[in-house]
């Protein structure tokens, strides 16, 4: 009789440490089923099986994008993303130019978007992402920049994505923020600019290239990319150039070429002066670098906020350009 009560007992803990309560846990599932018709049942037992993770947690707070430009650099822009970019390029040549024609897209930078984001497939993220998004939602710190909501909302979108793309969704994996498959998709992102370019049925960002390839195109496409147009240009900067204009967040293009010269700040390459454009600068070993932003560098912003996460997509993808035309 001792032995069968310690069993249960052994067996009811056990139940209770798999099943995790998460703070705000039963708010969210009724607001699921109030705002969105999903299973609040359903949804409380997803997030019981969900589990928190200080690794996450601690992964947020040393993001790669917290770098100088001198280490953030090498870390992308290396012969063998460029030499991968290539061959990925080669390899899937009339899915590109179809995504690129189709969406209105410059080809290598669709490559290089995979490239900096996934290293064409090989690195697509280890952690369960329903972990990732119910520890981010629910355990986020308020550090003066609680992304909390944020991550709550992406976390909706995941679980609506579970039956909208037939995802399983106790088994997906992806980066510790919660992005997916080879073009590291958030979920909102997923659901509005993933495309089934393959004609299945499925938006697969996973095993499809041709979902894989289009969805990119068509992300830089619904946010504005203009083909063939420049990306960013080295700034020559005028003595006493304003300063109050460079910025690191707002990479909106919001002033011309001829009202940032007024301030200080000239292109090293010859574009029209109506252009629309921003400055930024970066931070190399020597000092700081100026670059006078165009609208499509804006574009790659909206992928990744980031102007080192866009400069790396914009030299990874000249590199590779390059390299591709030989």
């Amino acid at each position: 009789m001792k032995r069968l009560l310690a069993l249960t007992l052994v067996s009811i803990l056990s139940t209770s440490c798999m099943a995790q309560q998460h703070p705000g846990a039963e708010e969210f599932a009724a607001r699921a089923a109030e705002e969105h018709g999903l299973d609040a049942a359903k949804v409380t037992a997803l997030l019981e099986d969900a589990r928190f993770k200080q690794s996450i947690v601690d992964a947020m707070t040393r993001p790669a994008e917290g770098k100088p430009w001198y280490e953030y650099r090498p870390i992308f822009i290396t012969d063998k993303r460029i030499a991968g970019g290539v061959e990925f390029w080669r390899d899937n040549e009339e899915l590109i130019a179809q995504a690129a024609e189709k969406y209105g897209v410059d080809p290598e930078v669709i490559v290089a978007i995979i490239g900096v984001e996934t290293f064409y497939g090989r690195i697509t993220g280890g952690y369960r992402v329903l972990d990732a998004l119910t520890t981010l939602s629910f355990y986020y710190p308020d550090t003066g920049n609680d992304r909390s909501g944020f991550f709550s909302k992406e976390l909706m979108n995941f679980l609506m994505l579970g039956s909208e793309e037939d995802l399983p969704l106790l088994e997906v994996e992806g980066s510790y923020a919660g992005a997916m498959g080879l073009g590291q998709f958030m979920p909102s992102s997923y659901r509005e600019y993933a495309v089934d370019l393959d004609g299945d049925g499925r938006r697969d960002l996973w095993s499809s290239l041709a979902d894989v390839i289009g969805s990119v195109a068509n992300y830089l496409h619904r946010h504005g990319w203009q083909p063939g147009k420049p990306v960013t240009s080295r700034a020559r900067v005028a003595e006493g150039a304003n300063m109050d204009i460079v910025s690191r967040r707002n990479l909106k293009p919001e002033k011309t070429l001829a009202e940032l010269a007024q301030e200080g700040f000239m292109p090293t390459e010859e574009a029209p002066a109506d252009t629309p454009a921003a400055v930024t600068r970066l931070k190399e070993e020597s000092g700081q670098t100026y670059w006078i932003t165009f609208k499509n560098f804006y574009v790659i912003t909206r992928y990744n906020r980031s102007p080192l996460y866009a400069m790396a997509v914009y030299d990874l993808s000249e590199a590779i350009l390059e390299e591709y035309q030989q």
